[in-house]
């Protein structure tokens, strides 16, 4: 582990762990962008620097909203089907244990970010200390995307299992949420006898499940800043 202190003090925390991020991006490399309020950062950085450092990068996006964001700065973005291996990728995630186990999807782009996940040479996780926890499924539930025609059988499925949930409605709450798949995503809680390995399993093992946001054995480290100062945690 090693602590880094910003010299420029950031608005939050949030762009201290961004900005420590965009330092590991060098010239010439492929870099996968995450989605959400951390990651947005970290693309603003990126930005800057190609800007003001001429640094040259090109990178593929986690979803269309990281997507546009990136174009709209002037970073050349290209499509996963272009490549097999990326560089580096950074994002955030919801839940972070200790051994390095990640939940992610609360955004329910969970197959692009796994595929990215386990393309890149550098998995690094950006988050801010109160994404730390115990077990995952701490604070928030398990997503699982399904095909829309098994829904019901995968559900069934966990339930059989003992996992207990629902599918997820959208924001407005008048209908239910649909992946960038064109797929459905249950939200789902499990026995806390079961570890992450365990969960893993079972779901993987469930038909109709396209994917889920337990990322286990994919990170090479964990960015995680408080009070300004960021802690890298190793894998």
């Amino acid at each position: 582990m090693s602590d880094t202190l910003m010299n420029d003090k950031p608005v939050n925390d949030k762009q201290a762990v961004a900005i420590h991020a965009a330092n590991f991006v060098k010239n010439g490399m492929l870099v996968g962008l995450g989605t959400g309020s951390t990651a947005n950062y970290f693309i603003q950085e990126l930005a800057r620097r190609q800007h003001k450092e001429n640094l040259k990068v090109a990178t593929i996006a986690s979803s269309m909203v990281s997507m546009i964001k990136a174009q709209s700065l002037g970073l050349n973005v290209i499509a996963l089907t272009q490549v097999a291996e990326i560089d580096l990728y950074v994002d955030g995630a919801d839940e972070i244990t200790l051994d390095l186990t990640l939940l992610k999807g609360r955004g329910y782009d969970l197959v692009l970010e796994k595929l990215l996940a386990k393309a890149a040479k550098q998995f690094l996780v950006v988050a801010d200390s109160s994404k730390l926890v115990g077990r995952i499924g701490t604070n928030f539930t398990i997503p699982i995307e399904v095909m829309p025609m098994a829904w019901k059988a995968a559900k069934h499925s966990l339930e059989q299992a003992g996992g207990v949930g629902d599918l997820r409605q959208n924001v407005a709450k008048d209908g239910l949420c649909v992946s960038s798949n064109g797929n459905l995503v249950l939200d789902m809680t499990f026995d806390k006898a079961l570890s992450e390995a365990q969960l893993n399993q079972l779901i993987n093992n469930t038909p109709g499940v396209v994917e889920h946001g337990i990322f286990i054995g994919l990170t090479s480290a964990t960015l995680i800043a408080h009070e300004g100062i960021v802690r890298e945690n190793w894998a």
